[in-house]
């Protein structure tokens, strides 16, 4: 068929663009002759996440309240490199996965949509299918990555991490906690991608452009809520491991500076991140609070608890 002939062209093509870089390639995404998904990751990358996936089923994780989930699979990327700008390759937007290289918000985004995927009933049906597995898993992850759960283009990505808290909120897949655990009013407007453009090539276009500020005007019309850092360690038996912490920023415009998950050990609460001081997901050595405070650029945290998705019949939010 033509399309196949393009479609394998086009990737022969791909394939010696990343041979030069040193890179390597991603698979094409074609159906096979019965119209059935095919892969379409990296070896690399399935291999993690067929890993990582398989662990979570046999030891029982996807029936665990999902914030202890996803404390406990969030450890096993423990040393896992960090590496920023992983959602921007050239060309288009599209869904990027990648579970072998993480910044601190797709390290978020990919514990969760793992957790998500081994709770659904099918997950050891779909791990026998990888085309289906991938595909499934593609679904999940744009559900949390943009606006209307698929990609529409650059301004459909959740790119302020406070909107995508409230997104997903809105789905019943997070319930925000800050509020009731002593947050304050933000009123500080956000509009940091708007006046930095030539910090994201992508706002060279005009139209796009125009299009981060109108979502730029809709966030600043609801209200935003932060846990000051003054009050952390007084509210720090209202977060659970697994619940999500974005740190808040200093910067004039931005609504959050970094992410990850909170993570009792020890009798202290610290943070399950991917920071780019120390290069790879850890666990902070300091506690939460201690963390921030030391930050200059960090000031309060945002906190969420994810929730089981209504589409899993696996255990209800509980304790952890």
């Amino acid at each position: 068929m033509v399309w196949r002939l393009v479609a394998l062209v086009a990737f022969a093509g791909a394939v010696w663009y990343f041979a030069a870089e040193g890179r390597e390639a991603p698979m094409p995404v074609v159906e096979d002759a019965a119209g059935e998904p095919t892969p379409s990751w990296a070896d690399a990358d399935w291999d993690v996440f067929g890993t990582k996936a398989r662990l979570a089923l046999d030891q029982g994780w996807d029936t665990l309240p999902p914030p202890a989930a996803m404390a406990r699979l969030g450890q096993t990327f423990v040393g896992t490199a960090y590496v920023p700008k992983t959602l921007d390759p050239d060309g288009p937007e599209r869904l990027v996965v990648n579970f072998r290289e993480l910044d601190c918000v797709t390290f978020v985004e990919t514990v969760v949509s793992l957790i998500r995927f081994v709770r659904l009933p099918e997950a050891e049906a779909l791990l026998a299918d990888r085309g289906a597995a991938e595909d499934t898993y593609e679904e999940l992850l744009a559900g949390l990555r943009y606006r209307h759960g698929a990609v529409d283009g650059y301004v459909s990505r959740l790119h302020y991490f406070s909107e995508w808290l409230a997104v997903n909120a809105e789905r019943g897949l997070v319930r925000p906690l800050t509020r009731e655990l002593g947050g304050v009013q933000d009123a500080e407007p956000i509009d940091f991608m708007s006046t930095h453009p030539d910090a994201y090539r992508q706002l060279a276009d005009s139209t796009v452009l125009a299009g981060i500020k109108d979502m730029e005007r809709r966030l600043n019309q609801g209200p935003r809520w932060v846990l000051p850092e003054s009050e952390i360690a007084a509210a720090a038996q209202g977060i659970r491991s697994g619940d999500i912490i974005a740190a808040t920023s200093t910067v004039e415009g931005l609504d959050v500076a970094h992410t990850g998950f909170a993570l009792w050990q020890d009798g202290t609460l610290r943070l399950l991140h991917a920071p780019l001081v120390g290069e790879e997901v850890q666990v902070s050595e300091r506690s939460l609070a201690e963390r921030i405070v030391a930050i200059e650029g960090q000031d309060g945290i945002m906190v969420a608890r994810p929730l089981p998705d209504i589409s899993s019949p696996a255990a209800s939010d509980g304790a952890s």
